[in-house]
């Protein structure tokens, strides 16, 4: 049986910052990532400014400048006929005010070319995790089967799960999470951008009307663009037509000819939304983080930022009990004890947004005259703009590079 120190499985952000940050600190730890690349449509494409400060102390801030990324520094939705600005990162502090929009397999491919200079460090794709060693209630490693189909063990003192949010390591490990209702799914498509429009430079547009509502973002060359339907809409929806699709993003967004481009139902992605937390992250020899801890909601599009959080802190707190070689479940513990008031912050914070406005909206129950009071005082009070991009962009506890990973 091959053996490693702490086996991850999941090349996503969580995963691949936390196979960085533990190679930094000298642990062996292998990444298991069952697709052959990171190439992958409509992922969370959203680096906040905590994140981008953490590149720049892990040395990799000219790296990820040579990308390619539009900056957005607010946040505006038209509801109704008022236009509101929901969030302003111009006033966060440090030099990062703005998110960075990225593709996520430049993002992820540099973190992978990163850790692959630390000599501890093990990536390997086309290789998916298929079900968890165990001896005597604890977990010891994970069965896989590689690129060929062939099967493998591979033993480690940690198993971390970093699989998303339908996380096969969670449910073989026998964890479940509690779940929240929401009230919407939501289907995703890109727009190209014919006409650009430099005032729309920087900014997410919502549009919320009544029983409908969409986001989009200028990424260059094309919009980014979410529409939001009813939960378990998706098949009466499409039964419309597509024709009915882009005629509601043309109202929506003022577009022409570019709905044109969306040919097919082929072309629109559907996003079940679902939204929960473990209430115990952990059991011996296992530790879940990102999404397979917490699924989170996509509205402020924060769960990128939360994972790479998360791998943060478990780097820090398990760097010494996995060189010593004895993680006990005192040490899980303090990785969700650290990380529970920012996840429960935001999880409270999306579904207070779900029940104000995404689900008003999406019934068609949205007053749009008379917005609610919270919005009415982000009219009024410019202030509390930047009072939310800062929660939105650096958050509650946010995490700073360990020692020992910093460059």
């Amino acid at each position: 049986m091959e053996r490693t120190t702490c086996c991850v499985v999941g090349g996503g952000p969580a995963g691949m910052m936390l196979g960085l940050l533990l190679a930094r600190a000298g642990v062996e730890v292998t990444v298991l990532e069952k697709h052959g690349d990171f190439l992958r449509d409509f992922r969370g494409d959203t680096i906040h400014p905590s994140t981008l400060r953490l590149l720049d102390e892990l040395g990799l801030g000219r790296r990820f400048a040579r990308l390619p990324a539009r900056r957005l520094e607010e946040m505006q939705m038209n509801i109704g006929e008022h236009t509101v600005t929901m969030a302003d990162f111009r006033w966060i502090p440090g030099p990062h005010k703005y998110i960075a929009m990225v593709p996520q397999w430049d993002f992820l491919n540099l973190l992978a070319e990163a850790a692959a200079e630390e000599p501890s460090f093990t990536l390997r794709m086309h290789t998916a995790f298929t079900g968890l060693c165990t001896e005597r209630g604890r977990v010891t490693g994970v069965h896989y089967v590689d690129e060929d189909g062939s099967p493998g063990e591979l033993a480690a003192d940690l198993v971390v799960a970093c699989d998303g949010r339908g996380s096969e390591v969670r449910r073989e490990a026998g964890m479940r999470p509690d779940w929240f209702e929401v009230p919407m799914d939501v289907w995703q498509v890109r727009v190209p951008v014919l006409r650009p429009d430099r005032d729309k430079a920087g900014r997410v547009f919502g549009q919320v009307r009544s029983g409908r509502v969409a986001v989009t973002t200028d990424r260059g060359d094309y919009y980014q663009t979410s529409y939001l339907i009813p939960k378990g809409g998706d098949t009466g929806l499409r039964a419309q037509g597509i024709q009915w699709f882009r005629d509601e993003l043309g109202e929506l967004f003022g577009w022409g000819a570019e709905v044109d481009a969306i040919e097919s139902w082929e072309d629109v992605k559907l996003l079940e939304v679902t939204m929960g937390r473990l209430p115990r992250w952990y059991r011996e020899g296992l530790l879940c983080i990102g999404d397979a801890a917490h699924t989170m909601s996509p509205v402020g599009g924060v769960g990128v930022n939360l994972a790479v959080q998360d791998a943060v802190a478990a780097a820090r707190i398990l760097a010494d009990p996995l060189r010593r070689g004895r993680v006990r479940l005192a040490d899980l513990a303090r990785v969700q004890k650290r990380r529970w008031l920012p996840m429960a912050f935001m999880q409270k914070t999306q579904l207070g947004d779900h029940d104000m406005m995404h689900g008003p909206a999406l019934s068609g129950t949205l007053d749009t005259e008379r917005l609610p009071v919270p919005i009415r005082l982000m009219r009024r009070v410019p202030a509390l703009r930047s009072v939310t991009g800062y929660l939105g962009g650096i958050g509650i506890r946010p995490e700073r590079a360990p020692a020992f990973a910093r460059r």
